[in-house]
């Protein structure tokens, strides 16, 4: 019998995928906001496409900040968009 493999909703587009398929967003224990490659760090997460169009809706939908529970700064978010560029 196959596992089953763990579906998460991307905050941007609102597509379920698998898991793995996506990149995680994590709020860290010290309130810090950056990517989770490993997907396990400790913290808030909230899952988008590995897609720069996906992050970007994310940030205008104000979705990654509603799953966050925290106000993003722009630095931040621009951060968070080269790392996508580079990891994704």
């Amino acid at each position: 019998m196959e596992k089953k493999k763990p579906m998460r909703k991307c905050v941007g587009c609102g597509e379920s995928k698998e898991k793995t398929m996506l990149v995680r967003v994590i709020r860290d224990t010290a309130g810090e906001i950056h990517l989770d490659p490993t997907g396990r760090a400790n913290g808030r997460g909230a899952y988008v496409c590995r897609d720069a169009k996906c992050l970007e809706k994310a940030i205008k939908k104000r979705g990654l900040e509603r799953s966050l529970k925290v106000a993003i700064p722009e630095e931040t978010l621009e951060q968070l968009k080269k790392e996508l560029e580079i990891n994704g």
